[in-house]
């Protein structure tokens, strides 16, 4: 870990950035623009407001505002007043909005004048309208150190509970301070595209604010691909954070809209290395940085930064950033060896202070470093996330230890599957989910988008695709099933949203000509067929273990017929008759129980 000097406040840094450059545009938005001096200002007044209501200590503002220039002075004024913010964007559900500041336990809002009918119940609520006289004297906070919280974002993680991360001043100045990872210039054009409530917003608000750059501020809300490249062109963007999922879509519609970019940033997820050389083969002059880290070690903690994309299978994470540290931890917290995989553990300066209100969570991913040379009271946070380090000590990301699963007793890695489907022509987004059948058989699901293909030549794309992965991988790694879908859903955090994808039942992916059911028998065995294998629709010539089924579903769609029709079938009907046309046939005579030798029906349950 590389020590950077010593922590400081954020808005002591961009005090005095504003000081240094007072005529300099801070902040651009839609033609308006607000210079360094400015801001300063009116962060102060902001400050003074909040200083007199009572904030100071680390105490939690909620904000409540679009992404306008008065959002951020609103939080450059918070911090001055030595509170922390905690942003609510204006676009998510009431209810949820609600349960988050209750527990954050928050006592204090700033309100944008169109968002008065969504103020949040706490005690002191400030609306941002309300102007107070400039006064020369700056705001003191005397209470406010390093180690004092900046802000609170709230993150689910993996288990769909909202959790405050409260991050400190130190952990943000760690990650701005003087990082080797990035060359920013004066004249630097930075893009807030991202959520506020998003820890990337950290690095897009105030790297450049501290460093006397411009930070141009895209237009609120959920902006389409359309907008977000328009605002690239307007403002001038010279340094841009994509997560991986916006990466993946622009790279592939919007190539041309990355003209003038001089440094592209991109993570959040396993990113594709064909999207990568992609756009390094389109702007040669360009420098890529792979950035991952969680929002508990404060946006970064480790970076991959190229001018080359080279022609590796998998886009690195890089090494640890200035203040940081990373390692690959085996299941009893014993390092593991150079290539082999385990799970990641970040510490450092970046480290966030805990869960908001939740000792209990803080105290089972927030640890003591064992690290001897760390200094005293470092902690390290256990990411749940699956790396392997090369013997150069580069970082391979290998996707959520929760998204890991067993397909036929093999061990899979979804992100290596959804790497696959990239690297196959015509797939420009892949996502891949498990499902789980009545008879408890995990199946891989992949849902490709295709860009501008006739949606005629879906289902035999798909189909054509899940053939060739059979020749190309390991049969464990080929999804069940391949659908094309027009394109992979987005979270307003810019990441895949699986739990979006549909879930419907699944075209039938079989290579023979889909033949109609006929009569109430076929009809009748066609739904029950399309219940127990979860795929619709199913044709009269459709083989049953083409369309997935296996021993066990046998066994339970067996006795389905049975039940259904009132006959009894030999235990290998399913494999003497796979179709649902002989089925037919076999069922038409059957109407009594039919005559079985003795001992037969058992002997052909043994064999099954």
């Amino acid at each position: 870990m590389t020590d950077s000097g010593t922590p400081r406040c954020v808005h002591e840094m961009v005090a005095e950035q504003c000081a240094r450059t007072p005529d300099r545009v801070a902040v651009s938005f839609r033609g308006h623009t607000l210079t360094y001096g400015e801001l300063d200002r009116s962060a102060e007044a902001m400050a003074r407001r909040l200083r007199a209501t009572g904030v100071g200590g680390g105490a939690v503002v909620a904000v409540v505002l679009g992404r306008t220039p008065e959002l951020i002075v609103t939080l450059t004024g918070i911090l001055k007043a030595g509170g922390a913010y905690l942003y609510l964007d204006p676009a998510e559900p009431s209810e949820q909005r609600a349960r988050i500041v209750s527990d954050a336990r928050a006592r204090f809002a700033v309100v944008g004048s169109q968002f008065h009918d969504q103020a949040p119940d706490v005690a002191h609520v400030l609306p941002y309208d309300v102007t107070e006289p400039e006064v020369n004297e700056p705001v003191t906070a005397p209470e406010t150190h390093p180690d004092t919280p900046a802000y609170v974002c709230y993150t689910s993680g993996s288990t769909g509970e909202p959790k405050g991360v409260v991050v400190p001043h130190r952990a943000v100045w760690r990650l701005i301070n003087a990082p080797t990872w990035i060359d920013v210039r004066d004249d630097d054009v930075f893009l807030q595209l991202t959520r506020v409530g998003f820890d990337v917003s950290t690095f897009e608000i105030w790297m450049p604010l501290v460093r006397g750059c411009r930070l141009a501020l895209a237009p609120t809300g959920h902006a389409d691909l359309a907008e977000i490249v328009a605002t690239l062109r307007d403002e001038g963007v010279s340094v841009l954070w994509l997560t991986t999922g916006l990466f993946h879509k622009i790279v592939t519609h919007h190539l041309d809209g990355l003209n003038g970019i001089r440094h592209l940033l991109a993570g959040g997820d396993v990113l594709s290395p064909a999207h990568v050389q992609r756009v390094m083969a389109a702007y040669p002059g360009l420098v890529f940085t792979n950035g991952y880290g969680p929002t508990e070690n404060t946006t970064f903690s480790t970076c991959w930064t190229t001018r080359t994309s080279g022609s590796a299978a998998r886009v690195p994470i890089g090494v640890p950033i200035d203040g940081s540290t990373a390692v690959v931890l085996d299941e009893r917290l014993r390092p593991v060896a150079d290539g082999d995989v385990g799970e990641l553990w970040v510490g450092g300066n970046g480290v966030a202070t805990g869960y908001l209100n939740r000792p209990g969570a803080t105290a089972e991913r927030f640890v003591a470093d064992p690290d001897p040379a760390a200094p005293p009271g470092s902690r390290m946070y256990r990411t749940g996330d699956l790396a392997r380090r090369s013997e150069d000590g580069t970082l391979d990301y290998l996707g959520r230890s929760d998204r890991q699963v067993k397909i036929r007793g093999y061990r899979v890695e979804l992100s290596t599957v959804e790497m696959e489907l990239l690297r196959q022509p015509g797939v420009e987004q892949a996502a891949v989910v498990t499902r789980t059948n009545g008879a408890g058989d995990t199946r891989l699901i992949a849902y490709v988008a295709v860009g501008e293909m006739d949606p005629a030549e879906w289902t035999s794309f798909g189909t054509a695709l899940r053939e060739k992965l059979l020749g190309t991988v390991p049969a464990h790694l080929v999804p069940w099933a391949v659908i094309v879908v027009s394109d992979i859903p987005l979270n307003p955090n810019g990441k895949v949203d699986r739990s979006a994808l549909p879930t419907e039942k699944i075209p039938r992916n079989v290579w023979n000509d889909y033949v109609e059911p006929s009569g109430p028998v076929e009809d009748r065995l066609a739904a029950i067929w399309s219940d127990a294998l979860d795929v619709e629709p199913i044709g009269v010539q459709d083989n049953f273990f083409d369309l997935g089924g296996h021993s066990l579903l046998a066994a339970e769609l067996l006795s389905a017929l049975q039940q259904e029709f009132d006959v009894n079938l030999p235990a290998r009907i399913l494999y003497l008759r796979p179709t649902i046309a002989a089925l037919a046939e076999e069922l038409h005579p059957r109407r009594e129980p039919p005559e079985t030798p003795p001992g037969k029906e058992s002997a052909d349950a043994a064999t099954q």
